[in-house]
């Protein structure tokens, strides 16, 4: 029998902040305080990382806030269906409480990438589900799957892998950026601004949310969000070369039945290789890195 949250622990009534994919929940529920999102300061190998160049221009073709706004709609409706059939894990739950260690020392790095970031109301959810999946939505709202963490038997390097990854997506504004092309591709840039400037904000919000759950990324953004998350990783003292033996997982998982999580992560020898060539440029920033004080048990199966 699954262990399941106190349904009192959530509160799908809450007011949206404004994927990867939720304003949700009691202050409980809210992992960061204003002072963590206030930045960290940054040491003098500040600059030293990888290189990702500009953001693409689409992603000034639809207003952040309304994409933020739709995922924190999307997610807290996502949460609180999770939460009606007891599948939020509390915030108590010892892999709950992983996942949010290894986030709170991800997001001070994170927080340079995006200058948006700083006022994002960051979230960090575990559901039950034996899915590989995992995800951050536009607006810091982050979601990972049981299955991912038991079926894997990740690491907390490996975990702060996939994490990084999925809010590199964030970051870097991807899923606006596909929206945008998608949208305008449809409709025109000038027809787009139009639309989106008739004041139903809360009606396109809840447009963007729905379109969230149905986007792919490009391989292109794939590999941009690989190494900004192994970036990530390594600032907050997690070795950025688990992300090899993490796709290796993943490639091995995909024999038979491809998880959810490999129809837009898709693992290949490639993308290894890719990983590989790219640790020298991070290599440093971990070893120079306060690693993490508390080390966490792999998942076992739930009760």
């Amino acid at each position: 029998m699954s262990e399941h949250p106190d349904q009192d622990s959530f509160d799908p009534s809450a007011a949206a902040h404004g994927f990867g994919r939720c304003g949700c929940g009691r202050p409980g529920r809210r992992l960061f305080t204003a002072g963590l999102l206030g930045g960290a300061l940054l040491p003098a190998w500040a600059r030293e990382g990888v290189e990702v160049g500009k953001k693409s221009w689409a992603v000034d073709l639809i207003p952040a806030a309304q994409v933020e706004q739709g995922a924190a709609q999307q997610y807290q409706q996502m949460m609180g269906q999770e939460a009606g059939r007891r599948a939020l894990l509390p915030v108590e739950h010892p892999q709950t409480r992983r996942l949010r260690s290894i986030a709170s020392r991800i997001i001070p790095f994170a927080l340079p990438w995006n200058e948006r970031a700083r006022q994002w109301k960051w979230e960090v959810n575990l559901v039950v589900s034996p899915q590989l999946n995992a995800f951050c939505m536009p607006g810091g709202k982050i979601a990972f799957y049981y299955g991912i963490l038991e079926k894997l038997k990740l690491t907390d390097d490996e975990v702060a892998t996939i994490m990084g990854h999925e809010v590199a997506h964030a970051l870097r504004e991807h899923a606006r950026e596909r929206m945008a092309k998608t949208t305008g591709t449809r409709v025109g840039a000038n027809l787009l601004s139009n639309l989106l400037g008739l004041g139903n904000l809360g009606d396109a919000a809840m447009q963007i949310g729905a379109n969230l759950l149905t986007l792919t990324y490009s391989r292109s953004d794939e590999t941009e969000a690989d190494l900004v998350g192994m970036e990530l990783a390594a600032r907050a003292g997690y070795d950025p070369a688990a992300g090899i033996s993490l796709w290796e997982k993943m490639a091995q998982a995909a024999k038979g039945a491809p998880p959810q999580f490999l129809s837009t992560h898709p693992a290949s020898s490639t993308r290894i290789k890719e990983i590989s060539a790219s640790l020298p440029k991070v290599q440093g920033l971990y070893e120079r890195a306060e690693k993490p004080p508390q080390r966490f048990e792999v998942a076992g199966p739930l009760r």
